[in-house]
């Protein structure tokens, strides 16, 4: 088969699903399904088409999902083990599994930012745009993003396509990344209280060392490993080479071209792939005052590895252990 043919057909097939409705919100990324009933148990065959929607389009969405907490996890699960709610803050009482933000906590993070006294920097957070959990060697496979409290308007969120943008830089570039690692680490975030974890695990420092360039461990590609609010420093370069070409992957990774925003209701749901997706939001938490709360859960991932084979390896503090 001819490489234009090859192509047709992959396009063709990101269409084709047997147990559910997916339509595309952009060429790039995102899609919206629908034809399903999330309070249900999902069987394997829905399970399959699902992540094959979420590799096709890397993230998707699903409105009008009347679910409680039990029904959020026993999703989660048709996709693998489910780890604790973060390395560092608890989740909720009788769900550990579950982690709920507020808007306010965004409001508070940032403000402590903008109060960092002059000479000490705060983390490079490029207006929260960031890859889940990487502060550990094993970051989560995929997130689940539930709204429990949506307001009428604002706390969109945004997405971006890594695969899209790896292959957007030109070969030079991506020649010399591919063999770069960089050092992610918990800079800059608390976990909210000093109070020991109930389940008795370290909440940090976490430290671990990842390639910058990932290959993605059920479709192949290659997807930048990007994720400003946690690297510290590209290895063996110098600072400044470290940050120039830091902020060159931010602007590329970063492009509308490779986004989607998605605009929430009550009971919307999102699953993406934090293997291949950076994500910020609520991008405009500091200019309005509406409440604004959602519940995440995770599903466990691997080490990654990079083209040349590195593995990424813990430098500080355990790995993102798993619940089942």
């Amino acid at each position: 088969m001819s490489t234009a043919f090859a192509d047709v057909a992959r396009t063709a097939d990101r269409f084709t699903y047997d147990r559910i409705t997916v339509d595309p919100v952009t060429p790039t990324i995102g899609a919206e399904i629908s034809g399903i009933d999330l309070s249900q148990p999902i069987d394997a065959a829905t399970a399959a088409d699902i992540q094959k929607a979420l590799h096709d389009w890397r993230v998707v969405f699903f409105r009008d999902q009347h679910i409680d907490n039990d029904q959020l996890k026993s999703f989660g699960r048709a996709f693998g083990p489910l780890t604790p709610a973060h390395p560092i803050a608890e989740g909720l009482d009788d769900h550990p599994e579950i982690w709920e933000r507020s808007v306010e906590e965004y409001r508070q993070r940032r403000t402590r930012q903008e109060a960092t006294p002059p000479g000490r920097e705060p983390p490079r957070d490029y207006k929260g745009w960031h890859i889940d959990i990487t502060f550990v060697a094993n970051p989560n496979r995929y997130s689940i993003l539930y709204g429990v409290e949506i307001p009428p308007y604002g706390g969109d969120t945004l997405f971006t396509n890594l695969a899209a943008a790896y292959q957007g830089l030109s070969p030079q570039i991506r020649a010399l990344i591919d063999g770069l690692q960089a050092v992610h680490r918990t800079t800059g975030y608390d976990g909210g209280s000093d109070k020991p974890r109930r389940d008795g695990r370290s909440k940090g420092p976490f430290v671990s060392l990842h390639p910058l360039v990932r290959i993605h461990p059920e479709t192949g590609e290659k997807i930048l490993f990007l994720n400003p609010g946690t690297i510290s420093h590209i290895v063996g370069l110098k600072e400044r080479e470290s940050n120039a070409l830091l902020d060159l992957l931010y602007f590329e990774a970063t492009r509308p071209e490779y986004q989607v925003r998605f605009h929430w209701r009550p009971q919307s749901l999102i699953v993406w792939d934090n293997q291949a997706v950076a994500h910020a939001g609520p991008i405009d938490y500091a200019a309005f005052d509406l409440p604004r709360a959602v519940r995440r859960i995770t599903v466990a991932g691997e080490l990654p590895t990079g083209p040349d084979g590195f593995v990424s390896c813990p430098i500080e503090g355990d790995l993102f252990n798993v619940l089942g």
